[in-house]
């Protein structure tokens, strides 16, 4: 514990450790900063010495080894290098730059637009940028352009002082949410003050970043359409769908930040996860008080800690320590095929017959080819377990037992895994899928082909569409002019390029003008537009059978299947699906 020595203080912003530091070292700095303002800790890493920021010296920086590191909230570093240089690079006379963002194609056929209100609203809206701002701006730039004084000081002051800090631009975006083909513009970016044409494509660095949140998005909605397939196919209901892959990438992703967003993009499509940092950037940018679910679960240090000796042990102090609703046991620390027939199947098997009323026992194996280990385990627990063959002639082991495939699952392994459980006669319904580095890690912006283009300037009064058409690449060709994104009367989209779109038509929205965000969409709503049409028919055929069944019994409330029922939470959250979508 710290305790203060006899000096007075301010609230003292800054602090300089030593476990060497001395009480005459201190003093000399109250001597020289001519004030007895300064705070002196002692601690168990040795003194603590606080500051005023308004009393600082270079002395007491060189003294104590500090250097002040500059906020990374400024937006003026936000940009590549060469951002800096191309204020002074447009055609003299231009006062207007209009570009946009688009998928020129990639892995996937279509992509499912999310993040960009994330990026808005952590990084411009309200005022962004202050004098203070502009003048470290303006020293970093000039070190770093090794003398080269060319930051446009003058540009930024007008956005601080006309503008009260607050950026004179205008983002056009499609909803987010919104299932869109590649090769069709996304959003749309513009300066509304004629002063500062070269702030639209200043914050392409970072508004390109998009690209991240929405190749996850996609990645994973794909996913859920194979499983979706599957469950068609092979089960009876796919109403538990939206737990079928659960997040596992907090440890793989890149940094805490890019396991938030990436996670966050996750949830657009499941409610399972155990990346927390995702639950909390949709609470905080996407108004979801709780976006996602997880259940207890062993790893393997809770299960080899108990010696090889202990392996049935462990899995029994798992069904103990939490007897009431589903739990989690990885179980190839050892030999999962030992653990599956001996241990579940035999000396533990009436503990997990027991519980049944109480909720479900998820047996995760964790290694080998996943195709062939999820067969034999489903086989193996088949041995020891009743079944049923449901009503499209595929087996289903009983409510109280599934099985959890996490390692090795990406988009081409999942349809490897349930082709192989399926061609057994096994349903889809009996497994669970997690994912770790494949979802939030193993993709880039060129997944997508993600780019940022200006198509149209207004240069001395005159509007010109502009486009890139380089001979060596056609892929590259970007689009012409100020578009539109139409939809057609099959509801396919379709952008339409030099200014010749029905503004009355566009789905593109106004998110953000001159430092306001214009439109907060709720993840709820994000989730809808991104819903599979496979899961909203079934979704459909429901409600009508259950609306069906309250008019036969006069109103009253009768179901012949348990809604509530999904494969991680059943009898833990009883999630209505009713409620989601």
């Amino acid at each position: 514990m710290c305790r203060f020595r006899n000096f007075t203080a301010f609230q003292t912003a800054h602090f300089y450790r030593s476990s060497s530091l001395n009480v005459h070292a201190s003093a000399a700095v109250i001597i020289l900063t001519g004030i007895a303002l300064v705070s002196v800790l002692e601690g168990p890493e040795g003194l603590v010495i606080g500051v005023p920021d308004a009393f600082r010296s270079a002395f007491a920086d060189q003294l104590f080894g500090f250097m002040k590191m500059e906020s990374v909230e400024n937006v003026l570093y936000v940009a590549d290098s060469y951002k800096v240089t191309h204020h002074n690079q447009y055609p003299e006379g231009t006062t207007h730059v209009y570009s946009y963002f688009e998928s020129r194609g990639g892995k996937f056929p279509e992509v499912c637009f999310f993040g960009l209100q994330y990026i808005i609203k952590r990084w411009l809206v309200g005022p962004v940028v202050t004098k203070t701002m502009i003048e470290q701006a303006k020293q970093f730039y000039k070190s770093h352009f090794g003398g080269l004084d060319i930051f446009n000081e003058e540009g930024w002051n007008h956005i601080a002082e006309v503008h009260k800090g607050h950026l004179p631009l205008k983002i056009k975006a499609v909803p987010e949410g919104t299932v869109v083909p590649v090769k069709n513009v996304l959003f749309t970016v513009e300066n509304t003050d004629p002063r500062v044409p070269w702030l639209t494509n200043w914050f392409e660095t970072l508004l390109v970043q998009v690209w991240y949140p929405m190749t996850v998005c996609t990645n994973s909605r794909a996913q859920k359409l194979i499983i979706a397939r599957y469950l068609h196919e092979t089960a009876d209901s796919i109403d538990g769908i939206h737990f079928k892959l659960h997040d596992f990438g907090y440890r793989g992703a890149s940094s805490v930040e890019s396991a938030s967003i990436g996670g966050a993009a996750h949830l657009v499509n499941f409610y399972g996860t155990d990346t927390i940092a995702g639950l909390q950037l949709c609470r905080k940018y996407y108004s979801a008080e709780m976006a996602g679910f997880s259940i207890p679960a062993a790893e393997h240090s809770t299960i080899t800690t108990w010696k090889k000796s202990g392996e049935s042990a462990a899995y029994l102090n798992m069904l103990e320590q939490f007897p009431d609703g589903s739990v989690s046991v990885v179980s190839d620390s050892y030999d999962v095929f030992h653990a599956v027939s001996n241990i579940w199947g035999d000396e533990l098997r009436q503990y997990v017959v027991d519980r049944a009323n109480k909720g479900c026992v998820v047996i995760r194996p964790d290694s080998g080819d996943p195709s062939q280990v999820v067969v034999k385990v489903l086989n193996l627990l088949a041995e020891k377990f009743p079944t049923v063959t449901n009503s499209k002639g595929y087996r289903l082991l009983p409510s109280y037992l599934r099985v959890m495939q996490g390692d090795g699952i990406c988009y081409e392994s999942i349809g490897k895994i349930l082709d192989a459980v399926t061609r057994n006669k096994w349903s889809a319904d009996n497994i669970v899928f997690g994912t770790g580095g494949a979802l939030l890690q193993k993709l880039d912006r060129d997944t997508q082909k993600c780019a940022f283009k200006c198509s149209h300037v207004v240069i001395n009064g005159e509007s010109r569409d502009v486009w890139k058409s380089p001979t060596t690449d056609a892929g590259k060709q970007s689009k012409q002019g100020r578009l539109t994104l139409e939809r057609r009367e099959d509801g396919s989209l379709v952008t339409i390029e030099k200014g010749q779109g029905d503004a009355s038509k566009d789905v593109l929205v106004t998110v953000f003008e001159n430092g306001r965000l214009l439109v907060d969409y709720s993840l709820e709503e994000i989730r809808d537009r991104a819903e599979l049409d496979i899961v909203k028919e079934h979704k459909r055929k429901v409600v009508n059978a259950e609306a069906a069944v309250r008019t036969i019994n006069g109103g009253s409330w009768v179901a012949a299947n348990d809604l509530h029922i999904f494969v991680l939470n059943e009898q833990n959250h009883h999630v209505d699906h009713e409620n989601y979508s």
